[in-house]
């Protein structure tokens, strides 16, 4: 492969890893902290999930020659940051040198929001990873089918829960709410349009899409999911302007 081609995917890959690594984290207190010991149960299964995708990643990333060792031991790439407000935006900001999406910055504190991020989190990288099956590099391509599986799983979780805490009355607002942020910050994880960086992944067949056009595609899925519920996609505006370009693929 070119230097311009290791490069690249070196630097999507890791994304993917630390993403997997810091959703693992993120996810461990609601084994204990799950509303039933079934939940619990399901939570430790995610957990399990998210490190062995991390795992799988690294593996191909030493493989490329990356100090795997070094690179996990210098990042905390749990969900470390305390942004103050709990309903903090960052945008598309970035606050630490590894690269995990951003979205991994914001704490988890409740149980409504532990399912919206698994709902608008776990999708979004479903849609992401659709451009991975298509990749030009077939270690990636083919580790990603496994992972992909595993995610559908994660995802109709969210979804069953989103119907539980819609459907009670005693659970429906606080739902809808935290459902509104967690989309908002979903939505800034894949990109900028027409991003030249982008343009390059596709002429190297690391991705197939421009990110906004995978970024629509997870829009409209999740407005098919929550109308029924007689819930509405919150108004979300980019800042692109002050920011410096990043693509990004999740976990």
């Amino acid at each position: 492969m070119s230097a311009v081609y290791r490069e690249n995917l070196v630097h999507l890959m890791t994304m993917q890893a630390d993403s997997e690594l810091a959703g693992a984290y993120g996810y461990v207190p609601w084994i204990m902290r799950a509303p039933t010991v079934e939940e619990k149960l399901v939570v430790a299964q995610i957990v399990k999930d998210e490190t062995r995708h991390a795992k799988v990643m690294y593996d191909l990333l030493a493989e490329l020659g990356l100090d795997v060792a070094n690179h996990v031991g210098t990042h905390d790439l749990g969900f470390a940051e305390r942004l103050g407000d709990a309903d903090a935006d960052i945008g598309t900001a970035r606050i630490r040198s590894d690269k995990r999406v951003n979205i991994f910055y914001y704490p988890i504190d409740t149980w409504a929001d532990f399912v919206m991020f698994n709902f608008c989190m776990d999708r979004g990288a479903g849609h992401q990873l659709e451009d991975v099956r298509q990749s030009s590099y077939g270690p990636w391509r083919r580790a990603v089918e496994g992972i992909f599986k595993e995610e559908r799983m994660h995802i109709r979780h969210g979804e069953l829960w989103v119907r539980r805490l819609a459907g009670d009355s005693t659970t429906r607002e606080e739902a809808e709410r935290t459902f509104h942020k967690w989309y908002v910050r979903t939505m800034n994880i894949f990109g900028r349009p027409g991003s030249p960086k982008n343009r390059l992944y596709q002429e190297l067949g690391l991705k197939a899409r421009d990110n906004d056009e995978v970024r629509r595609g997870f829009s409209e899925e999740v407005r098919g999911l929550v109308e029924p519920h007689g819930w509405t996609l919150p108004e979300w505006r980019p800042r692109w302007a002050d920011l410096p370009e990043e693509a990004q693929i999740p976990g």
